[in-house]
C-alpha cells in the first residue's frame, strides 16, 4: 500500500493509518519519512474510499523532530529519495502539513515523545489524542534554532497566546495533562491506547456522510480568520450544496427507516 522504510501505510476499514517508523531514532524526521508522509496525504486525498486518516508513531514514540545529527553534517538516511526533494523543494513542508491540508480528517494518536518537529506536525492535524506519558514541546530555541514548521504562526491561533509564547520561548517539555489543559491536545488516555482510541474516533467519522464531513472541515479552516459576517456567508456557500446531495437524502431516509445510512459520495 505504498510507504517507505520509515513510514508505513495500512488500511483499517475506511481509515488510512500512517505510522512514523524509525523507532531507533525516536522517529526523528528523515527523507524516507517525509516522502512517505507526503505520498500518504496524497493517497488519502485521491482515494474516495478513504474517509479519515490516523497519524501515529512506532515503538511507543510519536516524533522527536528534526534529525539533529543530520543537521550537524552527519548525513541523513534515504539519499535515494533526494531526487523527489529536488523535483519538489516544497515536499518536506507538505509532508509536515505546513503547506498542505488534507481533505479528510486527520487524527493524531500520540505516545511518548512528540516534540520539536513532532509538535509542529501535530499542529497540522485535526483531532489529537495522547497517552498519559506523552511529552510535548518546541525545543528549537534551546538549540539556537527556529521552529520554522509553522509554530510561530499556528500555535498562537490554536491555544492562548500566553501559553504559545511560553512554549515557544522556553523550550521546556509539557506533559500530556498540561498539553490538554492549554488546548494543544483534546484527550488524554491510558498509555498504549492512543491508537485504539483514535481508530474509534475515525470509525465514528467514517459512519457520517463523507461529503458533509469534508465540507465541515473545509469551512472550519477557511473561515478561521474571517470576520463573523464573512465567515457566515462563506459557511452558506459550503453548506447549502451539501443539502442537495444524494447522501443528504440518504441520511434522512435512513433515519426515517431506522437503519444505518449507506453513503455513496453523491
Amino acid at each position: 500500500m505504498g510507504g517507505t522504510e520509515h513510514l508505513t501505510v495500512q488500511r483499517e476499514g475506511a481509515t488510512l493509518v500512517l505510522t512514523l517508523n524509525r523507532p531507533e531514532a525516536k522517529n526523528a524526521l528523515s527523507l524516507p519519512m517525509l516522502v512517505g508522509l507526503y505520498d500518504g496525504w496524497l493517497a488519502a486525498d485521491e482515494d474516495d474510499t478513504v474517509r479519515s486518516v490516523v497519524l501515529t508513531g512506532a515503538g511507543g514514540c510519536f516524533c522527536a523532530g528534526m534529525d539533529l545529527k543530520a543537521l550537524a553534517g552527519k548525513g541523513m538516511d534515504g539519499e535515494q529519495y533526494r531526487d523527489r526533494m529536488t523535483a519538489d523543494p516544497d515536499l518536506h513542508w507538505k509532508a509536515m502539513l505546513r503547506h498542505h491540508r488534507p481533505r479528510k480528517p486527520v487524527i493524531a494518536a500520540v505516545e511518548g515523545h512528540c516534540v520539536a518537529g513532532g509538535t509542529e506536525i501535530l499542529q497540522g492535524t485535526d483531532i489529537r489524542i495522547a497517552g498519559a506519558s506523552a511529552t510535548f514541546g518546541l525545543f528549537e530555541v534551546k538549540r539556537g534554532l527556529f521552529p520554522i514548521g509553522g509554530s510561530t504562526v499556528r500555535l498562537p491561533r490554536q491555544i492562548a497566546r500566553t501559553h504559545a509564547l511560553e512554549m515557544l520561548l522556553t523550550g521546556r517539555p509539557y506533559s500530556a495533562d498540561e498539553a490538554a489543559r492549554i488546548g494543544l491536545i483534546g484527550r488524554v488516555v491510558p498509555d498504549g491506547t492512543a491508537l485504539e482510541q483514535a481508530l474509534d474516533v475515525a470509525e465514528r467519522i467514517n459512519a457520517c456522510g463523507p461529503l458533509a464531513v469534508e465540507a465541515v472541515k473545509a469551512s472550519v479552516y477557511e473561515t478561521a480568520e474571517m470576520t463573523e459576517t464573512d465567515g457566515l456567508a462563506a459557511e452558506l456557500k459550503r453548506g447549502w450544496p451539501v443539502f442537495a446531495t444524494a447522501d443528504a437524502k440518504e441520511g434522512a431516509r435512513a433515519f426515517a427507516e431506522k437503519r444505518p445510512p449507506v453513503y455513496r459520495r453523491a
